[in-house]
């Protein structure tokens, strides 16, 4: 599509162009924010508060630390391995401030998947979770990491909830497994050596890389996206933009399920949310719903971030039902598709409508979204400002509205590249920065987009094209239905064959004829499922994104054939 497709059609608010060059780097955007919004609140979390002003002076204290008590050097690459706690935001921008690149790290990682990323990123420091030292004590030998900050839940916390906190988790909940780390440095430890000490405040130009985000490893190994500092700010201002007058600054509650350390809630939370000095609520496990629902009720919250199954698990939850609703006005969904099922009953459910847009980790992650005053349920908006998007054919030609094909980006939030990865950066970046997705989509007359699946998800039965998106969105209408999966298995007649996964709601019994009959009634013969396998639970990311591929590769073992 042209430059000015978007423009001419919305030449307000959305459309509107923004400056990724308006600050030299994140230092400066955090500076001016925590000047600004000194006395607000910026993080909770277990019922303790930070406000700009006080992460402004930690994470100064946690800088100079760097910069004063260890050998690191900006450029430096530090991996940050923490869940949703007020100690994450202390130790990203301190790292920042000190001149050093953040390497985002999955505390659920297993040992082989921390080497892979420790390595492949030279990270030189590590700050963890006592939770999992266990497995940092068995990776650290084969990498080169030196500097090592261990920080226990509550460690933020005053004194006597702090001791309260760590021993339940440690000696109660026995959730810290037993470690071997003699030079490691406690994270309070480090912040009392640094605090009241000048910091060395880091420059970087906005080219610079800023943060290493690794791909989930869907397809292959693991790889790290260079976001830049100017990928970041221009993602912030787009955020900014979107949002319009429906996040005022300084005074919205965003409730921040999702873990920081997955770009969608690093972008939004902290990053975008930052710039206009808004409260984020750390919620450190979102799996435990009735946890989550109590801190729900401490908060007139006024946004909300999720992705389709934490949508689904609440509305099903009587308790969450039951909670005040009243200033929420924003909610936005993301990392999966939107299923119109789930959609509708969170409205009826909250009264507020759920603005679903795309992004993925290499474009920082946000590249469409719905305006929220005009929704389009079941599409993934416009582009967000000072970006264009294009659908191409297998042979990279441009196709006109309408058309299906895979979905490219162009914009100032999309990555430099993969670390030390030329070859696959060539592979989805081109020359003039277009950025291939990999999302199989469609741009429509009144330009909002509708993705259809996923390139590599897509089932071929008999040589028509199924998308597993369309089976599960039909399935998900079925009563009963809490989550469902589907997938192509090799199959000789039709070179593909449908199988679909099935959850069902708790205390409900479905059948396999129950399915089939609800699929027959609502799809043609060809998208129609061969077989149907009930399910406890289906396989999900760290974000609780369905594993298709999980599934697929489960079929093929016991087909001989993986």
């Amino acid at each position: 599509m042209t430059e000015n497709f978007w423009k001419d059609k919305y030449p307000v608010g959305i459309a509107a162009e923004i400056d990724p060059d308006q600050y030299p780097n994140i230092q400066a955007v955090l500076k001016q924010s925590c000047q600004r919004f000194a006395d607000k609140p910026a993080f909770s979390n277990l019922g303790k508060t930070l406000t700009y002003g006080e992460l402004y002076e930690l994470s100064g204290a946690f800088a100079a630390y760097l910069q004063q008590h260890t050998d690191l050097q900006p450029g430096d690459r530090i991996a940050v391995q923490l869940p949703n706690v007020l100690q994450y935001p202390v130790a990203v921008f301190g790292a920042l401030r000190a001149g050093l690149v953040v390497v985002n790290t999955n505390p659920l990682y297993t040992a082989r998947e921390m080497e892979h990323q420790f390595n492949d990123s030279g990270a030189k420091a590590l700050i963890s979770l006592a939770n999992m030292a266990h497995l940092a004590e068995q990776v650290l030998p084969k990498t080169g990491i030196k500097t090592v900050i261990i920080t226990e839940v509550g460690d933020m916390l005053p004194p006597l909830k702090r001791l309260l906190v760590n021993s339940v988790v440690k000696y109660v909940k026995k959730m810290v497994p037993a470690y071997n780390l003699p030079h490691a440095v406690k994270f309070t430890e480090a912040l009392g050596k640094g605090r009241g000490k000048p910091v060395n405040e880091a420059n970087p130009n906005n080219g610079d890389i800023a943060v290493l985000q690794y791909t989930g490893g869907t397809t292959g190994v693991a790889k790290g996206a260079m976001l830049t500092h100017r990928n970041l700010i221009a993602n912030m201002l787009q955020c900014k933009a979107l949002m319009g007058s429906n996040l005022n600054e300084g005074c919205e509650i965003l409730i921040a399920p999702l873990p920081l350390y997955h770009i969608y809630a690093f972008t939004f939370h902290c990053m975008a949310m930052m710039l206009i000095g808004n409260h984020n609520v750390l919620i450190t496990n979102p799996r435990d719903l009735p946890g989550m629902i109590k801190d729900l009720a401490q908060h007139k919250f006024s946004g909300f971030v999720g992705l389709n199954t934490l949508f689904v698990a609440l509305c099903n939850n009587e308790e969450f039902q039951k909670l005040d609703f009243s200033a929420l006005k924003v909610t936005l969904s993301g990392g999966m598709a939107l299923q119109l099922a789930t959609a509708e009953r969170w409205k009826q459910v909250t009264g507020c409508a759920i603005c679903e847009g795309f992004g993925m980790t290499e474009t920082s992650p946000v590249a469409s979204v719905n305006p929220i005053q005009h929704i389009q349920i079941g599409t993934i908006g416009i582009p967000v400002p000072s970006t264009l998007c294009k659908v191409i054919d297998d042979e990279g030609n441009e196709l006109p509205l309408g058309s299906i094909g895979e979905l490219c980006v162009k914009g100032p939030q999309v990555m430099k590249g993969y670390w030390q990865r030329q070859e696959a950066t060539d592979e989805i970046l081109d020359a003039d920065g277009w950025l291939k997705t990999g999302d199989i989509a469609v741009i429509q007359e009144d330009g909002y987009m509708r993705i259809v699946d996923r390139k590599k998800d897509m089932i071929l039965v008999s040589g028509f094209n199924v998308y597993p998106n369309e089976l599960e969105d039909v399935l998900a209408t079925l009563p009963g239905v809490l989550q469902c999966a589907a997938i192509g298995i090799p199959d000789e007649k039709s070179g593909e064959a449908i199988k679909i996964f099935v959850v069902a709601k708790p205390g409900v019994t479905l059948t396999k004829e129950q399915v089939m009959e609800h699929m027959r009634a609502n799809l043609t013969g060809y998208k129609v499922p061969k077989s149907v396998e009930f399910r406890d639970v289906l396989p999900t990311t760290n974000v609780g994104k369905i594993l298709r591929r999980e599934l697929r590769d489960e079929e093929l073992k016991k087909l001989g054939k993986k």
